[in-house]
């Protein structure tokens, strides 16, 4: 059996080449049809044939299937290409399709109306009908290979299942039995201390410590946590040490009540689970956020240079030590990246230890205090959003020291980093800069509950307040 990386993978091309194909065969038949109803009139063209091989035609349908995948790609359909339903499909399809036309009626259409304006409507719902029906034939026909392929187990998603007891047995006997057709294989077990573990069927059971080991060598694509435990402490501690590896991890949504607000059901006849690894949120939006994150962050570099030119020497010139301060923080699935921002401190700040500030903190310089109060310290951070180790909306990254501290108090802080950290955060906002531990506790409640409804409005919603406090100086 294919795992899921190298069949996505080859999935993924398939739709690509596809969509290519579709996208260049639909822009064919629609300049058919707009010779028919506009063009037919021009002496200058002898003929479709004519009028096909003209240089702006030509041009036309070398970039316009190019920006058609553009858009496919920003809608998301190629993020997951295994695990989508039918429904998914047809609805992302006819979007983009209906997005694709909006650009090219505005691009090349407007100069092509004529007087009668049944005939510009009749080109619009000929372009619609072309894209979407091309695009979806070519990709319904290639879904339905690779659920076949699916269901023959030719192709499947490695399962690790986080438990040995029966519940876990249970969980993996509804996985390879059900009419699901996304291929689950159980490759092993992993026995969870205190639990009442079952005698090896033929199927490996580990230990925890054994899990990197296991994924290496099995290939694993997902973990499922399937335990006895409801204690949603334990549970999240096993979510939290399952993050580095960066892979899908499911459970099953009554299991964790805090996060049963963000099922999204993919599969109805598969087991109910739901995906902690990832945020509830479609691909579009996803790449939507990271597009827009790109964006706005290179031209925040770009812009601000001459701001960064004057927060450089004030820095330099205010007390002695580097411009720039970089620390260690942990991101998305707990990998750790330097944060730069603007020293706002003396060098010796910490040298007892780490230390949180507070507003009248002795360590801060004259440069710092005003920078903070206007979140000035924060704008080298567009470098880390650019590289992609933060987002400019996101739950606030914070160092291992205190992240250790808080987890014992708060064990579903550990589900933030299923994120990319951001520069600033709803809990930024709502609570802003915390100087103790239990303040850090509450500030994460606000980002636990930004986790649950992310979309591309309520990030704008806290971009805007945002710029609110920096223009007010509300920062502390």
């Amino acid at each position: 059996m294919i795992g899921r990386t190298v069949s996505e993978r080859i999935q993924r091309i398939w739709y690509v080449v596809t969509d290519w194909v579709t996208a260049n065969l639909a822009f064919v038949l629609f300049n058919a049809a707009r010779y028919v109803l506009v063009n037919h009139h021009d002496l200058d063209f002898d003929g479709l044939v004519h009028y096909l091989d003209t240089p702006k035609l030509i041009a036309e349908q070398i970039i316009i299937p190019i920006v058609m995948l553009g858009v496919y790609a920003l809608s998301g359909y190629y993020n997951r290409p295994l695990e989508r339903s039918r429904l998914q499909e047809l609805v992302t399809t006819f979007s983009s399709s209906f997005f694709n036309t909006f650009l090219i009626y505005l691009a090349l259409l407007t100069n092509d109306q004529i007087v009668h304006r049944t005939t510009n409507w009749l080109m619009i719902l000929i372009l619609l009908g072309c894209l979407f029906g091309c695009t979806y034939f070519g990709r319904i026909i290639l879904t339905q290979v690779s659920r076949r392929r699916l269901i023959r187990h030719e192709w499947g998603i490695n399962t690790l299942v986080i438990g040995n007891s029966e519940a876990a047995r249970r969980v993996a006997t509804n996985l390879t039995t059900s009419r699901s057709t996304l291929g689950y294989k159980v490759v092993g077990f992993v026995e969870i201390e205190g639990e009442n573990s079952l005698p090896g069927d033929g199927t490996p059971v580990i230990g925890f410590e054994e899990i990197p080991a296991a994924v290496r060598k099995w290939e694993v694509d997902q973990f499922v946590i399937a335990t006895e435990t409801r204690d949603e402490d334990s549970i999240l501690d096993i979510v939290y040490r399952l993050f580095p590896f960066n892979l899908s991890i499911k459970i099953q949504p009554d299991t964790l009540s805090i996060i049963t607000s963000s099922i999204r059901l993919q599969d109805i006849y598969g087991e109910p689970l739901v995906d902690l690894a990832s945020p509830a949120m479609s691909e579009g939006a996803k790449n939507i956020k990271r597009l827009s994150d790109i964006v706005i962050s290179a031209g925040a570099l770009f812009m601000l240079m001459p701001v960064y030119a004057i927060l450089a020497l004030w820095v330099r010139k205010d007390s002695k030590g580097p411009v720039f301060y970089r620390q260690e923080r942990i991101g998305r699935h707990r990998r750790p990246f330097n944060i730069i921002k603007f020293r706002t401190m003396r060098t010796d700040a910490e040298k007892d230890g780490p230390r949180l500030s507070s507003e009248n903190d002795p360590r801060i310089t004259r440069s710092g205090r005003f920078m903070r109060k206007y979140r000035l310290d924060e704008l080298p951070q567009f470098w880390n959003v650019l590289k992609g180790d933060m987002s400019l909306v996101g739950p606030r990254p914070e160092r291992s020291f205190f992240i250790n501290r808080i987890i014992p108090k708060a064990p579903f802080y550990g589900l933030v980093h299923q994120v990319r950290p951001g520069i600033t955060s709803w809990g930024m906002v709502k609570y802003g800069y915390a100087s103790t531990v239990d303040e850090m506790v509450r500030r994460a409640r606000y980002d636990l509950i930004y986790l649950a409804n992310m979309s591309v409005s309520v990030d704008l919603k806290i971009l805007i307040h945002t710029v609110k406090t920096v223009i007010t100086g509300k920062g502390k």
